[in-house]
């Protein structure tokens, strides 16, 4: 259960990182709500996996699908480059969570 909890708290970050964009971009009052409850969300989700899960491999985990879901939402939603070198390296982040996840 405390894995399901890690993958939403990434998911809930990647919201939150749409917030930061949003607010860059419309600076209104629902984009600083998508930005909090994002955020908020994703730590308490995290607080909660980190009550069960080793922190330095719980970190690593929320930060990975963090970065790969912001780029994935940067490159499908927000038009930024699908170069070969971004989807390997993509891969390599996804390859190393994979791992962790089976070395703990």
């Amino acid at each position: 259960m405390a894995w399901v909890t890690l993958i939403l708290a990434g998911i809930f970050e990647v919201v939150g990182v749409i917030g930061i964009n949003l607010v860059a971009k419309h600076n209104k009052i629902q984009s600083y709500m998508v930005l909090i409850l994002g955020f908020l969300v994703s730590f308490s989700l995290l607080s909660i996996a980190l009550s069960t899960l080793p922190m330095g491999i719980a970190y690593a985990v929320w930060t990975g699908i963090g970065t790969v879901g912001g780029t994935l939402v940067g490159m499908f939603v927000y038009g930024d480059a699908k170069d070969w070198k971004r989807i390997l390296f993509i891969a390599l982040i996804i390859t190393a969570i994979v791992g962790l996840k089976l070395s703990s």
